[in-house]
């Protein structure tokens, strides 16, 4: 038995359109073509689209998903895998949502400051991973920089930068606290820090580290960890990253000056 293409995007909720580019770049190819150039899918392009489906859902691109279904690991085997794959991200998400749960209780009693003291509380159940397909596609080379310098780091290694952070993010929340307009020279020096620690991993021109600021405040895993900090951090720090990306990193010459000018001396 087999289904046309209608059918299959009645069926599957995928878009003609998609399906189309799938058949062009190899990735599932009908059954068969029928009269008037229509495709017909069969019960195996079924379960291999199924296979496609929860891959894109585990944030596989789809070069990766190409490579795994080329394996031809068995059907039962894969999708076991594939199972694996989704209790594991179901298990990360229960992490998460119970984080924000605590951050919801946390600014209700009070500021929720005394997290910070605690990255490992802050930062439970975040996964930068829901960010790899948008840097990898915007910032290609930077990202194979940044993922290779990743693999290199250990525990130890992570955990360090995330008390760092997690401090830095404390001190931000003093300044805005405090009322410090975002292009202060000491809120300045707080962001250029943030610049050298992002800089270990990837280089980001002005441009690159304006929208990193942007990635921080819009809804996501990012926004809601500095939303725990203090309530308006995320879009304070958005806002002095820009003033840093246009005054220390647009222009001539503007990269040296980043990373070694006077005024921002790294903590």
């Amino acid at each position: 038995m087999s289904w046309p293409i209608g059918d299959l995007c009645r069926m599957s909720g995928v878009t003609s359109r998609t399906l189309r580019h799938y058949h062009r770049i190899g990735l599932l190819e009908p059954e068969r073509t029928g009269p008037g150039g229509i495709r017909h899918y069969g019960r195996g392009e079924l379960l291999r689209l199924q296979r496609i489906l929860v891959m894109r859902e585990l944030g596989m691109g789809l070069a990766d998903i190409a490579r795994v279904l080329d394996e031809r690991t068995g059907e039962a085997d894969a999708l076991r895998a594939h199972l694996r794959d989704l209790v594991a991200e179901r298990d990360r998400i229960d992490t998460l949502v119970e984080t924000v749960r605590r951050t919801i209780g946390a600014l209700e009693e009070d500021d929720g400051m005394h997290d910070v003291d605690r990255p490992e509380e802050l930062f439970a159940g975040f996964d930068t991973t829901a960010y790899t397909e948008r840097a990898r596609a915007e910032w290609p080379r930077e990202w194979e920089r940044a993922r290779q310098a990743s693999e290199e780091l250990t525990e130890e290694d992570r955990d360090r930068q995330q008390a760092e952070l997690a401090a830095q993010m404390r001190r931000m929340a003093d300044h805005l606290a405090a009322g410090t307009p975002p292009a202060d020279p000491a809120v300045q020096a707080e962001v250029h820090d943030h610049y050298l620690g992002v800089s270990r991993m990837w280089t980001p021109d002005a441009g690159a580290f304006e929208n990193l600021g942007r990635v921080y405040a819009e809804e996501g895993a990012w926004r809601a960890v500095y939303e725990r900090v203090a309530p308006g951090l995320a879009g304070y720090q958005r806002d002095a990253m820009a003033v840093y990306a246009r005054e220390r990193l647009a222009g001539p010459g503007a990269r040296s000056e980043a990373d070694g000018g006077s005024g921002c001396g790294s903590r």
